[in-house]
């Protein structure tokens, strides 16, 4: 396989995970970050850092609508659920190591 190659197929996966987060409205990033240890956040957060790393100025807001396909005040507004004391609590434990 070459660096093309992998790249392009890299990529791909990219945008998959992407879509099927979008799609999982129902998965909260705090579940997310309790079992997984990193969210939809988390990943637009890598994508700006990947950006910088090429000369490309992308804002935490642009690369959060990448990531959330719309403004994340819009996700947040139709999706997301305020954390329960155990979700809280869950990440709360997560964050000590």
């Amino acid at each position: 396989m070459t660096d093309e190659e992998r790249i392009e197929l890299e990529a791909a996966a990219f945008r998959r995970l992407v879509s099927h987060l979008r799609e999982r409205t129902d998965v909260q990033n705090i579940d997310m970050m309790n079992l997984a240890g990193f969210c939809r956040n988390c990943l637009s957060n890598w994508y700006a850092e990947a950006a910088a790393e090429h000369g490309l100025a992308l804002d935490k807001d642009a690369s959060r609508e990448i990531v959330y396909g719309m403004p994340y005040g819009e996700w947040k507004a139709r999706y997301q659920a305020e954390a329960t004391p155990e979700q809280a609590a869950a990440f709360k434990a997560s964050q000590k190591h």
